[in-house]
């Protein structure tokens, strides 16, 4: 899930290189931590949260067919 988040802000993104994606795992399900340039965030939160929005959905399908959870958080 990690490789999913960051292959698809990088390709949003302008400064690819300051993409950077950190997961933790705890009892309730992994959490990603996302954090882009200042200047990029606008971009990975789209209109009215609708880039994230679309990414969360995405990561969501993904963890049910792991049978597990996972939240994204843009930081």
């Amino acid at each position: 899930m990690k490789a999913l988040v960051e292959y698809i802000a990088k390709s949003i993104v302008n400064e690819p290189d300051a993409v950077k994606v950190d997961e933790e795992t705890n009892e309730e399900g992994i959490t990603l931590k996302l954090s882009v340039a200042d200047d990029d965030k606008g971009r990975i939160i789209g209109k009215q949260g609708q880039i994230a929005q679309a990414m969360r959905t995405l990561l969501r399908v993904k963890a049910a067919k792991a049978s597990t959870r996972v939240r994204l958080e843009i930081i």
